[in-house]
């Protein structure tokens, strides 16, 4: 629980006090305990000397007990011990009488030129402290040590009645201070209240004016000066606020990352696009050392040129680690109150440069398999032109050449027409239901005739009551028809392909398997790729275009399944793809 000012000074005011009379208390305890302890050896060292003047006879035993009987008249108890430590007699019989010698009063007695000792020690079986003085008594044939004991005076009597006088006055005088307080601290403390809540409406963005103080003094200039203080800054956030959110409602809705980095190589702010760029948690960068939260040393580098106010740097970086995106960067310094800082500007060129590799692919590639076919229509044409028009043996031989040729052409360009418009997004599917045994047998059908031409066997393996697939019964005919037409090409005569169906979960899985030459593994992941040839020279003698595996694959993609291929060379390959159930 908070207490208020009022309080607060009077529980600091009551502290003080009480620790004051406590520091007076133990003074006074000390001083009387000091005073105690003075008197009593005063006392013991007139005994002290009234025996050095009248010794005891320690060799005359009813001697000796007379003079102790005389000597405690006094009150206090004697010892009489040898320089051994043996106790020779004692004034009280009760007492134990073992060696004294490690006793401090003794060995100072024995031991100092003077001849004396004192101590004060606790005795438990009076549950008091009790002084002891102690004087070397030479007089004899062999020195003793006279010993006397005082129980110490109790000084709880008098702590008592002192502490009651002090404290009685003490509470006169709170009493006496808290009502004068009171008179005077209610209305200070109330107008201190009245700021205290105006300062924290403030804090909370409450700018209402403090009502006015009606008072002469130093608090009400201090409330003045408050309030016209607390306006002119309400009138000033309420500025910056509304540039605030505009510009963090234009950075927010920015396709291009923005972050800007202070002078310390600290992350000052980010934007949503910065963090999904760069594949960091939202919200954990700002704060975060540059180093700390990127991994990418290109960036770093460059808001470090710009930090120290250089001038602007551009730059392009890769990110991602499986699908990787390109990205324009410009760092530029910015300074504002003599601090260096930097903006960091990331702008997505992946489509860019995907475009630019897709064209430049294309034209290599389209030159590179338009360059066979048309090299051969030109030779034969020019051999034709050049006198073969009348060599009847060989002409016709020519003519068919440039037209397979020139099929070869339309094959190719029918290919690449359909690969752009997919890629282009002009690619739309009719989804409906499609039976599967009717799919598969169709194509099987279609392939069958060209298969017992080559001498190879085809074999369908269908699971019992497949569920229907949605798809576009075209389209998926043309994906299952490039991959047996594959199988039916790089299957040596003889061998057998199998075409499977079955079901898995919510999806129909195609496989088609085939005997032939295998892929190496090397080529797995690129088989997929446009005009890309695991065994080129072959594939162009079957007339392929190097395109049907890639056109498959993304009508499988924009099916929403998935095509892939297992394959050892030498041991055949089994191609499949997914397709959902309706």
């Amino acid at each position: 629980m908070r207490l208020s000012l009022f309080w607060r000074l009077g529980l600091t005011f009551l502290a003080l006090v009480l620790a004051i009379l406590a520091c007076t208390d133990w003074f006074a305890a000390g001083m009387l305990r000091s005073d105690a302890l003075s008197n009593g050896f005063g006392q013991l060292q007139v005994l002290g000397r009234v025996a050095q003047a009248r010794p005891p006879r320690v060799n005359d035993a009813q001697a000796l007990n007379d003079w102790l009987a005389e000597m405690s008249a006094t009150g206090a108890r004697i010892t009489v011990i040898a320089a051994d430590g043996r106790v020779q007699a004692e004034s009280q019989h009760d007492a134990g009488l073992e060696n004294q010698t490690a006793q401090p009063e003794i060995h100072d007695a024995l031991t100092s030129t003077s001849g004396q000792g004192q101590a004060v020690r606790y005795d438990p079986s009076l549950d008091r402290d009790v002084q002891y003085f102690a004087v070397r008594d030479s007089s004899g044939a062999a020195p003793v040590v006279l010993r006397f004991a005082l129980l110490l005076p109790s000084i709880e009597e008098g702590l008592v009645h002192f502490r009651r006088k002090l404290w009685l006055a003490a509470l006169a005088i709170l009493l006496f201070a808290a009502g004068i307080s009171i008179l005077f601290s209610r209305r200070y403390a109330s107008r201190v209240q009245q700021l205290r809540e105006f300062a924290s409406r403030a804090a909370a963005g409450d700018f209402t004016p403090v009502p006015r103080d009606h008072g002469n003094d130093a608090l009400a200039e201090l409330a003045a000066a408050l309030g016209g203080t607390v306006a002119q800054l309400g009138q000033t956030i309420r500025s910056l606020t509304d540039e605030r959110n505009r510009s963090a409602a234009i950075l927010s809705s920015m396709v291009e990352g923005v972050a800007v980095v202070g002078s310390d190589e600290r992350i000052l702010y980010c934007n949503r696009a910065f963090e999904q760029i760069l594949e960091l948690q939202e919200g954990s960068s700002q704060g975060r050392k540059l180093v700390e939260a990127l991994r990418q040393a290109e960036l770093v580098s460059a808001v470090r040129q710009v930090l120290p106010g250089g001038e602007e740097v551009t730059g392009e970086v890769e990110v991602g680690t499986i699908r990787r995106r390109s990205f324009s960067v410009t760092a530029a310094p910015v300074q504002a109150a003599r601090v260096n800082s930097a903006v960091l500007v990331l702008h997505d060129i992946t489509e860019l440069r995907r475009l630019e590799r897709v064209r430049r692919d294309f034209v290599a590639n389209v030159s590179h398999e338009f360059k066979t076919p048309l090299t051969a229509i030109q030779g034969f044409a020019e051999t034709l032109l050049g006198g073969a028009l009348d060599d009847k043996a060989n002409r016709r031989r020519f003519v068919e050449i440039i037209r397979e040729h020139s099929q070869r052409l339309t094959r190719l360009t029918d290919d690449l027409l359909k690969l752009s418009r997919i890629e282009a997004g002009q690619f739309e599917l009719e989804l409906r239901p499609v039976n599967v045994e009717a799919l598969v047998n169709g194509c099987v059908e279609t392939a069958r005739f060209k298969a017992e031409a080559k001498g190879l066997h085809i074999n369908v393996q269908l699971q019992q009551g497949m569920p229907p697939v949605r798809g576009d019964n075209a389209r998926l005919a043309e994906v299952l028809q490039n991959l047996v037409d594959n199988a039916l090409q790089y299957t040596p005569s003889g061998g057998q392909i199998d075409v499977e169906a079955h079901s898995d979960d919510h999806a129909v899985i195609f496989t088609v398997a085939d005997t032939g030459i295998g892929i190496p593994e090397s080529d797995l992941e690129r088989i997929f790729e446009r005009f890309y040839r695991v065994d080129a020279a072959r594939s162009r003698e079957v007339g392929g275009t190097g395109l049907g595996l890639s056109i498959s694959r993304h009508i499988v993609d924009a099916h929403g399944g998935r095509i892939w291929v297992e394959s050892a060379v030498g041991q055949g390959s089994r191609f499949h793809f997914s397709i959902d159930s309706a």
